[in-house]
């Protein structure tokens, strides 16, 4: 994956993307009973199409396709190249079971999140197909469910099957594709009718139109036009922790529930429903700013607050499609004294969400939960002050003077004329490259100060950016012999991409040790069967349902196991 520029990308090397088929509308076809989900999706929907196959056969791929790390080859497709003089490699895997998406649960979340888990260091982004119906919810649970994402992941789907004449699929899946090929924007994403949306922050809103989905409280991260893609930089989160990807999977919404409030609601009914077997939190939409009807003697208050006593955790959500929740008229303050968390602008998806989320960590508490709900952890509600980066605003020259000038600190070890020309230009400099393709962190990644490649870490630089010639920080550093800096990049997620471990394993023959620290499994390399693979030759013919024979290998990933 190349680095952004805010005038034109430079070419570089092709990006790999895995597309994972849950479901949905997009890859179904038609039949005697109606729709019906059709497999072979890449050979019959996306090989005959040129849009998404320039004809150059690019062979199989691997894709990991459970947790014991077992590998099978899956055929691939290259897209021609695009307005940034860039092409993707992809491979598309199918679920065994696909999901209906009215039915989908946490338990196809966790699904979803596993795949992604299993193949992160394998593919530089990944775009997931799914049905409309709960797109929003699952996009709003894999945001709190990925944890420390470094790269895109950008779900999708359609109103009309990609096999109908007349369909919306086409432009959604390959403005997925283009975005997640082309631009680094390390978040869980919903792309529909040529507009990227934060996936925490999208909702749908119609049932037929091909504008399905909106984000009311958040202006698009991203918009195709007839010339390019534009991004808004300034909107990306990005990870601000030195720590490794991992997935939390035991999120359960069977403990969570969610209602509305109506005119003339009985305080008995809300008291139900509370008093459901395991409900450890409830979501409650409210009038307007915040407000639920008070009653004679204030007796749903009371309902809410003696629930809120016995550890549920409640939340208020607003019942208008844009706008945010806060006490400011006498009933929203009620609830707020009775304990009531004000959810802010969240939507009622990303509520539930990461209620159910929270409610799953280790050690969670009502009190850290409640707190935890008020605050931002993936962007899903607006903070009055947040961290952001973007691209200048200046003429070139200026912007190649200022980046020259950063190039030169981090070679100098200047750690005060590196915080001074940030200080200035703010974070949208980690995410610029030079003539080589080399952003600031690629320049840190060989610094004589540990130190500035410790402060891009922490204001965003990403681990997974590769320069014109293909290379990672991780490869940089370790091709330096800098086992510091080797070491904290790997803390923060950095592994060697597919194209470099071929060069990789020949610099561990002559250095093991810091070679096997940057991820090279040296010992695979002394027994001689490092990247020995058995399988299908992947042409497009023996489809791509996962039917080829494969490898058990193992998944060289550092965080921890999936829960």
């Amino acid at each position: 994956m190349t680095a952004p520029d805010y005038e034109s990308s430079l070419s570089g090397p092709e990006a790999r993307v895995l597309i994972i088929v849950t479901g949905g509308t997009i890859c179904m076809r038609r039949s005697p009973s109606g729709f019906v989900p059709a497999r072979g999706f890449l050979k019959s929907a996306l090989a005959p199409r040129p849009t998404f196959n320039d004809g150059s056969n690019p062979g199989p791929v691997e894709v990991v396709i459970n947790s014991e790390g077992e590998r099978r080859l899956y055929p691939s497709l290259r897209t021609p190249p695009s307005s940034y003089d860039g092409r993707v490699r992809y491979t598309v895997y199918e679920f065994e079971e696909l999901l209906d998406s009215s039915s989908i649960d946490a338990k196809g979340w966790t699904q979803i999140a596993r795949t992604i888990y299993w193949n992160y260091t394998l593919c530089d982004a990944f775009v997931v197909l799914h049905g409309t119906d709960s797109l929003a919810y699952t996009c709003s649970a894999l945001s709190f469910m990925l944890q420390n994402l470094g790269k895109p992941v950008i779900l999708t789907g359609s109103q009309a099957p990609m096999l109908e004449l007349q369909n919306d699929a086409t432009d959604n899946l390959l403005g997925s594709l283009i975005v997640a090929g082309h631009f680094m924007i390390p978040e869980v994403c919903l792309y529909f009718n040529y507009k990227l949306f934060r996936g925490n922050r999208a909702t749908k809103v119609s049932a037929s139109a091909f504008a399905a989905f909106d984000s009311p409280n958040a202006l698009p991260l991203a918009v195709t036009t007839a010339m390019r893609t534009q991004v808004a930089w300034e909107r990306v989160q990005k990870p601000r922790h030195i720590e490794h990807f991992s997935i939390q999977t035991n999120l359960d919404t069977t403990h969570v529930a969610c209602l509305r409030i109506f005119p003339g609601i009985q305080p008995q009914m809300v008291d139900a429903v509370l008093k459901l077997d395991g409900l450890r939190g409830l979501v409650l939409e409210t009038f307007g700013a915040g407000n639920a009807p008070g009653g004679q003697d204030n007796a749903m208050t009371k309902v809410l607050a003696d629930a809120i006593q016995r550890g549920i955790v409640i939340v208020s959500v607003t019942q208008c499609l844009s706008g945010s929740v806060s006490p400011v008229y006498a009933p929203g303050m009620t609830l707020s004294r009775a304990g009531v968390v004000a959810g802010q602008d969240m939507t009622t998806e990303a509520a539930l969400t990461k209620l159910s989320y929270l409610l799953a960590l280790p050690d969670s508490t009502p009190e850290s939960v409640a707190l935890h709900m008020a605050t931002s952890l993936r962007g899903e509600l607006t903070e009055q002050s947040q961290t952001v980066f973007r691209h200048p605003d200046g003429v070139l020259p200026e912007r190649v003077k200022n980046l020259a000038a950063m190039g030169y600190a981090v070679a100098q070890g200047n750690m005060e004329k590196v915080q001074d020309i940030m200080r200035v230009e703010q974070d949208w400099i980690l995410n610029d490259a030079d003539y080589s393709g080399n952003t600031p962190l690629h320049m840190a990644a060989t610094s004589p100060n540990l130190s500035i490649l410790r402060h891009f870490l922490l204001h965003g630089g990403s681990v997974h950016l590769r320069n014109r010639a293909g290379r990672t920080p991780l490869f940089l550093a370790a091709s330096a012999g800098l086992p510091d800096h080797v070491g904290l990049l790997r803390q923060s997620g950095a592994h060697l991409h597919a194209d470099e471990l071929p060069v990789a394993e020949l610099h561990a023959r002559q250095r093991p040790v810091l070679w096997e620290l940057a991820g090279v499994d040296v010992m695979g390399l002394k027994m001689g069967n490092k990247g020995k693979v058995e399988g299908s030759e992947g042409v497009l013919d023996g489809g791509s349902n996962g039917d080829e024979e494969g490898w058990n290998g193992r998944v060289d990933v550092l965080s921890r196991s999936p829960r």
